[in-house]
């Protein structure tokens, strides 16, 4: 979610966050139960509804969606074949509305917001479980997607710089190895900080 936020003062921006993920996951489950081609279609036009309330750039919004394009050309032809075109244009439709909503959520909620709602949800269960603890490994996992990826990223520019090609094995162990430099400096910078080993 780091760097998808999108300003705004919008309702849907200031909606409490718990509020729009439990209406975010009975919009998915409610589609995904549905097998009428009607909802799947009334669900979309809402959301493009909400997009619109959201003032979310159109640009941003469709960078969003983009990637679960590339599945939908593979993914809808078979369905077609199998088992029909109307059963694979619903799932088609059912895999957009929930990629729609699911980036609407990210683009219109801080991860700020979204910790707190994590540490809101489990405090009844503060005798089980730490929420604080697991809002923090909530926040170091969304902090390490976009620190791996840069590890990656800085392993296939020096494996171009050097002119060399190999199999995945040459790229995932630098990768792993980095990672692992990186989670134990993460770990010592915990500890120095006053958290428990």
């Amino acid at each position: 979610m780091i760097g998808l936020y999108s300003p705004g003062t919008s309702l849907i921006h200031r909606a409490p966050t718990l509020l729009k993920l439990f209406l975010l996951s009975l919009c998915v489950v409610l589609i995904g139960i549905s097998p009428n081609p009607w909802v799947v279609g009334g669900a979309a036009a809402g959301v493009v509804l909400l997009f619109v309330m959201a003032q979310v750039p159109v640009r941003a919004a469709i960078a969003q969606i983009a990637p679960i394009l590339l599945i939908l050309l593979v993914a809808v032809p078979i369905q077609g074949l199998l088992s029909g075109w109307m059963v694979a244009a619903v799932m088609a439709g059912r895999l957009l509305v929930a990629v729609a909503l699911a980036a609407l959520f990210t683009m219109t909620t801080t991860v700020t917001a979204v910790l707190e709602a994590f540490q809101a949800l489990l405090r009844p269960f503060r005798r089980f479980i730490d929420a604080d603890r697991v809002g923090l490994l909530v926040a170091l996992t969304i902090r390490c997607i976009p620190l791996v990826s840069d590890i990656v990223r800085e392993v296939l520019e020096a494996r171009t710089a050097r002119g060399t090609r190999g199999s995945l094995l040459s790229i995932a162990v630098p990768v792993v190895v980095r990672s692992l430099y990186a989670a134990d400096a993460l770990g010592e910078a915990l500890i120095a900080r006053g958290l428990d080993d």
